[in-house]
């Protein structure tokens, strides 16, 4: 049996471990996950949670944004997001096995929309995969509620009465004349022409008074008949 030397056992050593590393070279070539677009970060594999992008946040919903593209298309533009939504990041999947990670503010990529051209990495023979699907990472909290003017205090005004207020007749337009009671001429009846009236009426006394005289008179006319007679 003839032993190898030395040399000649060197020799096939690096043979062997030349051809490993090629093949392991072209295993790993065969496993790589390449994209043409230096705002990614390709990864090999699948990913289904955003815990497992570590950019922090959770899955944002597709109405959180304003975009065109995705899923059946090998590209994904995002113009605009939903009010109070945060985006930390953008996992792209697509090709035969990987996906894109896209981080706001990071690797080229601008901190706010638009994201324009996001894609998934290449497929294993170098050619432009289809995204399979997307999903974005964040936060989203609830807009600021702007208080409401405050009404204004209503002030109430009295309302007038419903029944009609009394009115008050009107005066006469033809003055009432109020007539004094006449004197009594003559002396018939009345204060003696010319006295004060005081309510009492007097007018008998008058008429006794006359009488008396007239009789006193008589009486003396014939008292001096009756001298002369004698």
């Amino acid at each position: 049996m003839q032993i190898m030397s030395g040399r000649r056992v060197r020799s096939a050593v690096t043979v062997v471990a030349l051809a490993t590393a090629a093949l392991l070279g072209t295993a790993g070539s065969a496993l790589a996950c390449h994209s043409d677009d230096d705002r990614a970060k390709p990864i090999p594999g699948n990913i289904s949670k955003c815990e497992q992008v570590k950019a922090g946040g959770k899955a944002l919903s597709d109405a959180d944004f304003k975009f065109t593209g995705g899923a059946g298309e090998k590209r994904l533009n995002i113009t605009g997001l939903g009010e109070g939504v945060k985006v930390t990041a953008i996992v792209v999947l697509g090709g035969d096995d990987g996906y894109n990670v896209y981080e706001p503010g990071k690797r080229k990529l601008s901190d706010t929309p638009p994201w324009t051209e996001l894609r998934a990495p290449f497929n294993r023979d170098g050619s432009k995969a289809n995204i399979d699907k997307w999903y974005a990472c964040g936060e989203k909290t609830k807009p600021t509620e702007q208080p409401k003017p405050s009404e204004p205090t209503k002030t109430s005004t009295a309302k007038p009465p419903t029944t009609a207020p009394t009115t008050t007749e009107k005066p006469s337009d033809t003055p009432t004349s109020t007539s004094a009671p006449a004197p009594n001429v003559g002396g018939n009846g009345g204060n003696g022409g010319g006295l004060a009236d005081t309510g009492f009426d007097n007018a008998w006394l008058l008429w006794a008074g006359g009488l008396l005289v007239l009789a006193g008179a008589g009486v003396l006319v014939l008292l001096r008949v009756r001298r002369k007679a004698d």
